[in-house]
């Protein structure tokens, strides 16, 4: 008999100035912190962070500066210098990348890990998998964790203050969870768990699709408000938890298709969300959507900023580096999940069809 296993962070906090409350959690749980994340992640939230920690009088053990890979290699250096430290409990800030090390190298350690994104850029926050990559950043796996977040922290006041793209990353990684998943599903046949998956992903496109130009505004002046919280709910809640009760066996071609993107060294530092959300325009085309549904995609893609050209991703892409990522998305764990086998033409059309539909003026 097969047993699914559902592992959800053990507390989630958000809203509006979370942060307040995250000496008291840390508190709970360790009394030696170390704050882990990228450079800018952590010259956002520090100061408050360890102001939270005193507080609590939670010893404040300094930072450590990630690499900006969630790779083997990272994930070790991170464990060993918690367990050389002491650390008792992990604050870990910044994107995806940063918060699959920390969670990554707190099971490793048996520490408990609070995750605390300065962007929105994905679900990591919430989630128990780790993204891994090779060193020089393209895509190796999708790593399940023992365990998730002992507690996340989302507060849409500092996420505010992030860098628009990011926002549009995560609106676009979370757009994936409803198209990609209606299109390796069959959803007359859903139940139980994948109902509830389902269902979290329609809400991630609903609210997306009320709230996103919104948000994405009020993120240009770095101001929260309600259309903000929504979207963040969706990136990380609602998103998270299709991620968690799929067990990650929810993506399709728009995942693969950033898994080809990151074998170009042209377009492997781009957001993994900006990748996918173009990525979701191109599954369209590859299930024969019609012009007029893709068309309503490209201007939901649009108010979100999500690019919807090959030319806002990288200006200049030989026809050798996009066979190379067709080619590599192929190969991708994820475009198996799809209900028909997907060639390197029907991907070419595809991409093609995107951006000859995203000229379009409507």
């Amino acid at each position: 008999m097969f047993t699914h296993r559902l592992v959800f962070p053990a507390s989630v906090l958000r809203g509006r100035g979370a942060i307040k409350h995250l000496g008291a959690m840390c508190g709970r749980l360790g009394q030696r912190a170390l704050l882990v994340g990228g450079e800018r992640g952590i010259a956002s939230v520090e100061e408050q962070v360890a102001e939270q920690l005193d507080q609590q009088m939670v010893s404040y053990l300094g930072h450590d500066m990630l690499t900006g890979q969630c790779c083997e290699e990272e994930i070790k250096r991170l464990a060993d210098r918690l367990k050389l430290q002491g650390v008792e409990v992990v604050v870990a800030t910044g994107g995806g990348r940063a918060l699959d090390t920390a969670k990554a190298a707190g099971v490793l350690c048996n520490i408990p890990v609070v995750t605390l994104p300065s962007v929105a850029g994905t679900c990591s926050a919430v989630t128990p998998l780790a993204f891994r990559y090779h060193s020089n950043g393209q895509f190796r796996d999708m790593y399940p964790l023992a365990y998730g977040p002992a507690a996340v922290v989302i507060d849409a006041d500092l996420l505010a203050t992030s860098p628009l793209h990011w926002l549009s990353a995560g609106l676009g990684d979370t757009l994936a969870k409803w198209y990609e998943y209606r299109a390796i599903s069959d959803l007359g046949q859903l139940t139980g768990l994948s109902g509830v998956a389902r269902t979290n992903s329609e809400l991630c496109f609903t609210l997306i699709k009320h709230y996103a130009a919104d948000a994405c505004e009020v993120v240009r002046k770095g101001q929260a408000n309600l259309a903000l919280e929504q979207v963040l709910d969706a990136i990380f809640l609602y998103a998270g938890l299709t991620s968690i009760m799929s067990n990650g066996a929810h993506t399709g071609a728009a995942h693969a298709l950033y898994d080809g993107f990151t074998a170009c060294e042209k377009t492997r530092h781009i957001a993994h969300g900006l990748l996918v959300g173009f990525g979701n325009l191109c599954l369209l085309a590859l299930e024969n959507r019609s012009d007029e549904e893709l068309l309503v995609a490209l201007e939901l893609a649009r108010a979100s900023a999500i690019p919807v050209h090959l030319n806002e991703i990288s200006p200049d892409l030989s026809d050798a580096d996009l066979s190379l990522i067709i080619d590599q998305s192929l190969r991708a764990p994820d475009m198996a999940n799809m209900p028909t086998e997907i060639t390197h033409r029907q991907m070419r059309e595809a991409i093609a069809r995107v951006q000859t539909l995203s000229l379009v003026k409507t």
